[in-house]
């Protein structure tokens, strides 16, 4: 007979399920905890960073290039995009 590796727990002793008098007594953290405990936790921010919001902000675009020459950039190591964009501002001034 085949047994679950991880069967479900239906109760923790250490998070029990809340209940409608913990929700009604419930306060929110900025309340409860010291201001440098809450600031440990920071932002809240999630997701993908917006990025720059100046009016001379890169911008995103496909381009299409052979094999051999985007192989031979990665290998570069980290930071080969900003390398292409320095290479081609730079074939600009020629």
């Amino acid at each position: 007979m085949a047994s679950e590796k991880n069967p479900p727990v239906a109760f923790d002793d250490d998070n029990p399920e809340w209940l409608d008098q913990d929700f009604a007594a419930a306060r929110p953290a900025a309340e409860v905890l010291s201001p440098d405990v809450l600031a440990a936790f920071g932002k809240g921010k999630r997701g993908r960073p917006t990025g720059s919001t100046k009016a001379d902000a890169k911008k995103q675009v496909t381009l299409r290039l052979d094999p051999d020459v985007l192989a031979g950039w990665r290998e570069t190591g980290p930071g080969w995009q900003v390398r292409i964009n320095d290479a081609l501002r730079k074939a600009l001034s020629n």
